[in-house]
């Protein structure tokens, strides 16, 4: 897992939210695509579809089959292009505000923050856990990376399991 390549897609993706663009792309990494479906699994992202350096069409960014997608097909990955693979996304804005507020992150390289389940409980009631703020505000994510995947924080005390706090995500 590395931090050093996630706090990187997290300063691009703040910078895209103030160009107001819609469409982005970032490396194609197992860590960041687990991340990205966590974002569009809470609505902050609305589509993340994998592909090579050259954008996806729209229809395939909305999740609508077309046609001639048979005859086109997506390239495969082969050994030669696997380095240039990118996550597309596709940013949510509403009433011309990003729906993806900042994001920062929580974990370093050099300083990796576990929490446990006890530690998690607190930070969803809005109290302080050593080196994690508390979620305060209603619109406030906190993604962990676990044993199950990435999940937000409120998403972990549900199923009971704590992990490495990789980043927080503030809404308008």
């Amino acid at each position: 897992m590395s931090l050093s390549n996630l706090s990187h897609v997290i300063s691009h993706l703040n910078n895209v939210n103030k160009a107001r663009l819609a469409l982005t792309s970032i490396p194609n990494t197992k860590l960041h695509l687990k991340l990205c479906l966590a974002l569009q699994n809470d609505g902050l992202v609305s589509a993340v579809v994998r592909g090579g350096t050259r954008p996806p069409a729209p229809h395939q960014l909305l999740g609508i089959p077309a046609a001639n997608d048979e005859k086109i097909g997506l390239e495969p990955v082969t050994q030669t292009n696997v380095a240039d693979r990118r996550l597309w996304l596709g940013l949510k804005y509403w009433r011309t505000e990003p729906v993806l507020g900042k994001m920062q992150m929580v974990s370093t390289p050099k300083k990796r923050v576990t929490i446990n389940l006890k530690g998690l409980r607190k930070v969803c009631q809005g109290y302080d856990a050593p080196f994690v703020r508390g979620l305060r505000s209603p619109g406030e994510s906190l993604y962990v990376s676990t044993d199950k995947g990435i999940m937000e924080a409120r998403e972990c005390v549900e199923k009971k399991s704590g992990g490495m706090v990789l980043c927080r995500v503030e809404n308008h």
